[in-house]
């Protein structure tokens, strides 16, 4: 049998340290970056409860009245409630599509750095809705252990590139980050999609890892592929859904690539299907310098950037209004 597109990775024999089991990950790693941008990842020993808890906290919030929810309002990027129209990922692929069909809750990295103009615009402090009290302790756990999920996640890709494990993580001492609490309700809520209009329109993301815990459902998530077109993200409740974002495409020389994708609008035969993700959007240090890999890793070799200056461009790029 052929291996899958989107293959599943068990963490444990990686962190296990056995040589060869981790030499055989790492080669799965780079032949399923190569191609799709995605992984599955079980192993990863981050309790379901706790994902379930902060759904049960954050729906509580989406579905208090809109005027109650108004005063976290925020714009893609900041930290507190992106509500209905906020956002269109579609317009990072330079196509006008309606706004996603979604609202979310966002949060980002706060512990200050130190530099007054850094910690201004990366380090600001979260906004933690009144009406949902208990979410603040729930999400501090699980993003502690995003953080440290995500530096196993590095160190896995630096050796699948065939660089020291390190390669990634020397530039995580003090990474940005943001995690959004994506909500995706019916059709009684968001009413009939337009033409062309998604929950998440066709975009890649733009850090380094995105860490994915979702549910299955109707109009749940695709996944793009040159072999395959778009098809329905293969799923495991156990798993995370692992992609990388344009950020590590260019780092590797576009030797990997930024796994585009799209949450497809609430299904015509379950309008009523309500759907929650928690999504991680790791990063690096702020003035990082991402120079691509050079050939034979590399495959383009792309002007170096500074990190940050290119994160906050895609930010704006899918700002509605």
């Amino acid at each position: 049998m052929s291996e899958p597109r989107i293959p599943t990775i068990d963490l444990r024999p990686w962190l296990s340290g056995d040589h060869a089991a981790r030499k055989e990950i790492a080669t799965t790693v780079d032949r399923a970056l190569r191609t799709a941008g995605f992984l599955l990842v079980t192993g990863h020993g981050i309790d379901p409860a706790l994902r379930t808890a902060i759904r049960d906290g954050a729906r509580d919030f989406f579905r208090l009245p809109a005027a109650t929810k108004e005063p976290y309002s925020v714009r893609v990027g900041g930290r507190g409630w992106l509500g209905p129209g906020a956002e269109a990922n579609g317009y990072a692929e330079g196509t006008q599509t309606p706004p996603d069909l979604k609202e979310s809750l966002s949060f980002a990295a706060e512990d200050p750095t130190g530099d007054a103009a850094v910690d201004a615009e990366w380090f600001l402090p979260n906004s933690w809705p009144a009406e949902a009290p208990g979410l603040k302790a729930l999400v501090t756990t699980y993003l502690a252990q995003m953080r440290t999920l995500s530096d196993q996640l590095l160190e896995l890709l630096g050796a699948a590139l065939g660089e020291p494990e390190d390669f990634f993580t020397r530039h995580t001492a003090h990474p940005t980050w943001g995690f959004n609490i994506n909500w995706y309700p019916g059709t009684e809520v968001v009413g009939e999609p337009q033409p062309g209009q998604f929950r998440i329109g066709p975009h890649t993301d733009f850090g380094t890892v995105t860490v994915l815990d979702r549910q299955a459902g109707k109009g749940g998530l695709q996944v793009f592929t040159d072999e395959g077109g778009w098809e329905d993200a293969p799923y495991d409740p156990a798993a995370f859904t692992i992609n990388i974002g344009d950020l590590m495409a260019r780092w590797t020389g576009d030797r990997w690539r930024s796994g585009r994708h799209r949450v497809l609008p609430p299904p015509a035969d379950a309008p009523a299907e309500e759907l929650m993700s928690l999504v991680y959007f790791y990063e690096c240090d702020p003035r990082t310098t991402v120079e691509s890999v050079p050939a034979p890793t590399g495959r383009i070799a792309h002007p170096p950037v500074d990190s940050h200056v290119y994160l906050r461009e895609k930010l704006d790029a899918i700002s509605v209004g």
